[in-house]
């Protein structure tokens, strides 16, 4: 018997905020609410949540663990114009000029990474 990854739980001031957020950049719905969480998912209820936690502390280091996305059904720029007019920012993490991804940050400052290669190119 082995454990499933069930949920990422990201700590937040604005769980609201942020489940907009991430529910337009993926094209998931919230699944449930309350005032202080959502849980956000894939609209036919298949693979793991996002739940978003308010919690009283701001962020105040780079995130230790990340979200990486591919670009579905369009390219890497044109998924990076669309995540940044949602509201994401790109970040300096120390990464190097030369690495193939595009380090971003949520609303809140939670950092995560858009791959080069879309998912149609590493699908085959």
């Amino acid at each position: 018997m082995t454990s499933q990854f069930a949920a990422l739980a990201i700590d937040c001031a604005n769980p609201g905020l942020l489940s907009n957020f991430w529910c337009e950049v993926l094209g998931w719905v919230v699944i449930d609410s309350d005032e202080t969480d959502f849980s956000i998912g894939s609209p036919d209820g298949s693979g793991l949540t996002i739940d978003l936690i308010a919690v009283p502390e701001p962020k105040t280091v780079k995130n230790r663990l990340h979200i990486d996305l591919r670009a579905d059904g369009c390219t890497t720029a044109e998924e990076l114009d669309r995540v940044m007019a949602l509201g994401a920012q790109r970040v300096d993490v120390g990464q190097t000029p030369d690495v193939s991804w595009v380090v971003l940050a949520d609303p809140e400052g939670n950092e995560f990474c858009l791959l080069s290669r879309p998912v149609q190119e590493v699908a085959g």
